[in-house]
């Protein structure tokens, strides 16, 4: 999020992350940012404003991303009630310090299973009460550039003028797996360990991933001998092999890549086999699929899973910044109408 908002122009005040691993990675990148590092309900409305200089609505936009993995398909299991988890409040905080800081405009993203959840429907009900119109959708990414299937839930609302229409954010043309990955830029120093690093398999799995077909192939493609014993086994009801039918498939060069995930460097947790080269897709390529710049750093000393698991958590910063630049031009016609 803060990565797009900087590239659409706006100047990043303060943040909030309660994990040391992730605030490390956030500095190396956002440097004159003043970061809180700790529990959000620990942060009052009044400590960002002084650490900021700022006073109560001068703050043009509140931005923020509420940890969605209580609210995630694959974690209610297909259901409709979120999964117990003490974070699923935390969508409440973000209420909390819109009403103590007052700005002129609020952007939420999720995941969207959130939208049929009590808590969301209590957030809105929080913002319209403090003055703010109030707009949200469920949005596939992949009409606005980012190179992936992704649905977000998006929020964006304002004091003042009409009510946001969403309809109006610009959309892109469609960016494959080619597009971002094919044909890298030149990769910096700060960024070679992202993609350069040495993987161990054993030799069954390193034979599996050779026998997937090139350019999009899939598990199904294995002989019986290469198959896992659970993906032998049939589903009474559907007939497929059981486990997510993705797992040990190749991206294709022409379509758009799976949603990135945390797994999203173990061919085990998805479609994240590289189109044709016999290895799963690179840190720097699930980066550059989520549309991290090439520049962008990361904190390696904890290792690639931790990396890993925060590419596939962020909000492409494409899709971040063309929202942030909807926003900024709706600020911009709000002020003029005063």
């Amino acid at each position: 999020m803060s990565s797009g908002l900087a590239r659409a122009g706006f100047r990043v005040a303060a943040a909030v992350e309660i994990d040391p691993k992730r605030s490390r990675t956030f500095s190396l990148n956002h440097t004159e940012t003043k970061l809180f590092v700790c529990d959000i309900r620990d942060v009052e409305g009044r400590y960002i404003l002084g650490a900021t200089g700022t006073d109560r609505e001068e703050i043009d936009l509140v931005a923020g991303c509420p940890p969605c993995q209580g609210f995630s398909r694959i974690r209610r299991r297909n259901g409709r009630k979120a999964v117990d988890d003490d974070r699923n409040d935390l969508v409440f905080e973000f209420g909390r310090l819109v009403r103590e800081m007052r700005p002129r405009a609020v952007m939420m993203e999720n995941v969207p299973g959130l939208e049929k959840d009590r808590r969301f429907k209590a957030l809105l009900r929080s913002l319209r009460g403090a003055g703010y119109r109030i707009a949200w959708d469920i949005l596939s990414l992949e009409q606005f550039g980012v190179p992936q299937r992704r649905r977000r839930l998006v929020m964006i609302g304002w004091r003042g003028g009409s009510r946001p229409d969403l309809d109006q954010i610009p959309t892109s043309r469609l960016r494959t797996v080619r597009d971002a990955i094919q044909e890298l830029p030149v990769i910096p120093k700060a960024a070679r360990a992202l993609h350069g690093y040495k993987t161990f398999r054993k030799a069954i799995i390193r034979d599996r991933i050779k026998r997937v077909p090139h350019n999009g192939g899939s598990r199904r493609h294995l002989p019986e001998s290469l198959r896992l014993e659970c993906h032998k086994r049939e589903t009474k009801n559907k007939g497929e092999a059981e486990g997510f039918k993705d797992v040990y498939g190749r991206m294709a060069w022409d379509s758009v890549a799976p949603t990135i995930t945390g797994g999203c460097i173990n061919p085990s947790k998805g479609r994240f086999l590289h189109p044709e080269r016999d290895r799963a897709i690179s840190l720097l390529e699930a980066a550059r699929l989520q549309g991290f710049p090439i520049w962008y750093k990361f904190d390696i000393s904890d290792g690639r899973y931790p990396i890993a698991e925060m590419i596939g958590e962020a909000l492409p910063p494409r899709f971040a910044a063309t929202a942030a630049r909807f926003v900024a031009r709706s600020l911009g016609t709000l002020e003029s109408c005063k």
